[in-house]
């Protein structure tokens, strides 16, 4: 466990701990959240011993082994697995254990090739990985993890996130992805106001919690004020009173004593939303058989035919390095195909946020020029406003992009991309560098946004929130699949995932369900229930209109024998009057059976669920 206590840090004029202090205990896994630039990052560095706290105090028990993601690079075994390994702690029996590091790299997407290759020879975002990989491998008492979904694909964060629930020691994680954080954490921790603030559950549970201290803090400030305005006001009329100076002067003593709440300063948030422009037709881009590769033979795109509606929301998923940027350039005609092509309508308009787009701004200009240079009028009082909703407010507006951090250049290219109206968003990974609130900012614009949205990204969040087609990069092959991400999850899922079980903190044992097997007997059961349940549903809705409409024939019927009655017409009182006798016994019969269809809806969804969670343990 780790103390921390009356720490205060700063650097010059901007204050990020005053009197701050937590404790992690035994076994807690912790979320620490907060705006970017508010200390997260520096709080890891003071844990680690790299920073020093201007005063206060951190406490680790003697002993204490803290593991980390390092931003730092060095890699020096001579080939992947002997890197990993070097993490592995001490045995004094002399027993290999190699096999767990093996099983954390192929959870974290190194293939069994990629063991015997040179640390060197990896891309950087697999060295990162592989730093990981040891951080994870050595078994530390605290782990500590800066952003480790900003360096994963989608299978390998599943994996993680599954790793992480086992952690039986101690965890602190940064993470703009608030659903990956809740489903590892026990614990939210806070950095507000130059405070840390600390509760149980997840991230909804401490935003809470400071909204109520905020709203009881300024209901105290203001009640405060009121009974500060009324002393002076006794003050200043008694004051020159003889027979009121001992009570004037009590009033002094006492109103010089309270210290006065001041108005909390306002928490900025992003708050926009992107320009539609127009269009009328129903498509805004076909793809046609297109097929890429950058090696003859090795296509990473083979024939791939999907359509774009005006509305869309199409996520492209999978693996890093199988071709998801590469397909999002080919749709944005920076590359071009191999065969196939791309048909684009004539009113299509696309902004695109690329991965790359981060290294075409200028060091030299300022952000306000990067905005001015994207605004179709050069307009700078329109460049300023959007500088403003990006959070380059007043002089900020004037920061060179050399200085940015990563997430104010996000924000940057988020804002070029608000200055022109767009029918269609083209977005690859673009909350990698944004923190938890702005990524939700974000999710929140996106939407809210009246034309199509295809984007790349890694976060289930996301794709669970917006995602309703997907385009898949999985076995060496890119598909569409039409349906949610959910929808893929139970009727295909990806192939060759390897989700740790209960015992893989420990990285011990293997999994012995066919997972493939699982997955298809699954998906043939949600079938089942789909027309099992869809079929009861379809019979109680037919039998509850046909009981709406009889109990109108009768109470029609009840109308009309009141009128036949005063006109003596015995005939038409007796045909009503069978006719009013058959539809109540049809509706007594009719309401017999419903309530029997809803028992059985019942006992068969209940049936059902059991199944279906009895798959999900097996997994």
């Amino acid at each position: 466990m780790i103390q921390v206590s009356n720490l205060y840090k700063s650097y010059g004029q901007q204050v990020l701990f005053d009197n701050a202090a937590f404790m992690v205990n035994p076994g807690e896994r912790v979320g620490l959240v907060g705006r970017n630039g508010h200390g997260k990052t520096t709080l890891f560095r003071l844990i680690l011993r790299q920073e020093q706290p201007d005063s206060g105090n951190i406490g680790i028990p003697t002993g204490y082994k803290i593991g980390h993601l390092s931003q730092q690079i060095r890699l020096t075994g001579d080939t992947v697995l002997k890197e990993a390994c070097l993490s592995l702690p001490h045995r004094e029996d002399g027993r290999d254990e190699s096999y767990k590091a093996e099983t954390i790299l192929t959870g974290l997407g190194f293939s069994i090739e990629d063991f015997s290759l040179g640390p060197a020879l990896l891309s950087g975002g697999f060295q990162v990985r592989l730093t990981l990989a040891r951080a994870l491998i050595s078994d530390p008492d605290l782990l500590l993890l800066d952003e480790p979904t900003n360096y994963l694909d989608i299978v390998s964060l599943r994996w993680l996130a599954n790793f992480l629930r086992g952690w039986k020691k101690e965890l602190i994680i940064i993470t703009h992805d608030r659903a990956f954080m809740d489903s590892v954490t026990t614990h939210t921790m806070a950095i507000h106001r130059c405070k840390v603030r600390k509760a149980a559950g997840p991230t909804g549970n401490i935003y809470q919690q400071l909204l109520l201290e905020e709203e009881v803090y300024e209901k105290t400030r203001i009640n405060d004020d009121k009974k500060r305005k009324e002393v002076e006001q006794f003050i200043n009329r008694f004051r020159a009173k003889a027979t009121k100076a001992r009570a004037v002067q009590s009033r002094i003593k006492a109103l010089q004593k309270k210290e006065r709440l001041e108005k909390l300063t306002d928490t900025k948030n992003l708050d926009f939303a992107f320009n539609p422009a127009p269009f009328t037709g129903r498509h805004l881009m076909e793809a046609r058989a297109l097929s890429f590769g950058f090696s003859a033979g090795e296509p990473l795109i083979d024939g791939l035919s999907f359509y774009v509606g005006k509305k869309d929301r199409i996520a492209i998923i999978g693996k890093n390095g199988k071709g998801k940027t590469t397909l999002l350039n080919l749709l944005a005609d920076e590359l071009s195909p191999v065969s196939g092509g791309v048909k684009y309508h004539n009113d299509l308009r696309f902004a695109y946020f690329g991965q790359t787009n981060i290294n075409r701004l200028d060091p030299q200009k300022t952000v306000e020029e990067e905005i001015m240079d994207a605004h179709p009028d050069h307009n700078r009082g329109a460049a300023r406003n959007i500088c403003g909703v990006m959070m380059f407010p007043g002089d900020h507006a004037l920061k060179k992009i050399s200085v940015l951090s990563g997430g104010e250049k996000s924000r940057l290219l988020l804002g070029k991309l608000l200055v022109s109206p767009a029918n269609m968003l083209m977005l690859d990974e673009p909350t990698n560098h944004l923190d938890m609130e702005s990524a939700e900012s974000l999710l929140e614009a996106l939407d809210a946004f009246s034309g199509a949205v295809i984007i790349v990204t890694h976060s289930e969040m996301i794709l669970h929130a917006i995602a309703t087609r997907l385009i898949v990069f999985d076995g060496g092959e890119a598909t569409f699949f039409e349906g949610t991400y959910q929808d893929f999850l139970d009727r295909v899922g990806w192939k060759n995932e390897n989700l740790p079980g209960p015992s893989d903190a420990a990285v011990s044992g293997s999994r012995t369900v066919d997972r493939k097997l699982l997955r298809r007997a699954r998906a043939e059961l949600i079938n089942e229930k789909s027309r099992t349940l869809g079929g009861l549903q379809k019979r109680i809705d037919e039998i509850e209109r046909e009981i709406m409409g009889l109990e109108e024939t009768v109470a029609q019927g009840s109308k009309d024998i009141m009128e036949a009655s005063v006109k003596s017409d015995g005939e038409t009182i007796k045909r009503l009057s069978k006719t009013i006798h058959d539809s109540k016994s049809k509706i007594d019969s009719l309401f017999c059976e419903l309530e029997r269809l809803h028992t059985e809806l019942g006992d068969r969804t209940e049936e059902f669920e059991e199944k279906l969670s009895g798959m999900e343990v097996a997994q």
